[in-house]
């Protein structure tokens, strides 16, 4: 098997808080578009996919340029949906890159890449940046994660971690906090074998599925990088993005 690269954004129609966001319009430009061309700048990729079950979605994928793979319906997530392309691919590392994070920089895309094919025994990787906006931290849309001093996990949360109790500790120039970014990198094998792994109570209780890689006791690294990004969970989010892009 060579070293190839492939990243795989999972899109689906529904979504309980703002339906039909992958054709969203951002900007001009269907969220979808938005992501996979981002996708596309990180030249590690040798192929970007768009994973879908929906023939809307897979539409206007082909109709912008794109590569569109159907997958089954039942899938409860993207990480599912993604694994089942992957039976299908000769490829070393697998990216997941959100269908709603249209603001993704290719950067910490091609980091992940990199970091993986340069280390195959670790099994996953992700990113995280420094948070900065103070109405995050107490936004459970945005996911906080705490790493050991060699860079891998040890909780993601959408609660505030850590716990800071000395305030003084917190400053305009040094914050403790750091925001996990919707982007995951995979050993192919591990990939397939993540959705066998049967969930766990912190998945469960968080609903963050990489939590179940750590309750299973595999590690995950993260890299940081200074592209922040934004998901796309609510209209607000939507217009926030689209301020951002307009400016």
């Amino acid at each position: 098997m060579g070293a190839k690269v492939v990243g795989i954004i999972p899109a689906r129609y529904g979504s309980t808080r703002l339906p039909a966001k992958a054709l969203a319009q951002v900007a001009g430009r269907p969220m979808i578009q938005r992501v996979y061309e981002r996708a596309k700048q990180a030249r590690v990729l040798e192929e970007v996919l768009v994973a879908t079950d929906d023939e809307r979605i897979a539409d206007v994928v082909r109709r912008f340029g794109g590569n569109a793979v159907m997958t089954g319906s039942a899938h409860q997530s993207g990480t599912d949906r993604i694994a089942e392309v992957a039976r299908q691919l000769d490829a070393q590392v697998i990216l997941n890159i959100q269908g709603d994070e249209p603001l993704i920089h290719p950067e910490p895309i091609a980091a992940i890449a990199e970091f993986l094919l340069a280390h195959p025994a670790v099994p996953m990787a992700t990113v995280m940046t420094t948070l900065t906006r103070t109405e995050d931290l107490a936004n459970p849309n945005v996911v906080k994660v705490v790493v050991d001093q060699d860079g891998y996990a040890l909780y993601f949360s959408r609660a505030p971690i850590p716990a800071v109790r000395d305030s003084s500790l917190v400053t305009r120039h040094s914050s403790p906090y750091f925001k996990h970014l919707g982007l995951y990198g995979y050993q192919r094998h591990f990939l397939l074998q993540f959705p066998t792994l049967t969930r766990t109570p912190l998945e469960q209780a968080e609903q963050l599925e990489q939590l179940r890689a750590l309750e299973h006791g595999y590690k995950i690294r993260v890299l940081e990088t200074t592209h922040d990004s934004i998901g796309v969970d609510t209209a607000e989010d939507l217009q926030r993005v689209e301020t951002l892009l307009r400016t």
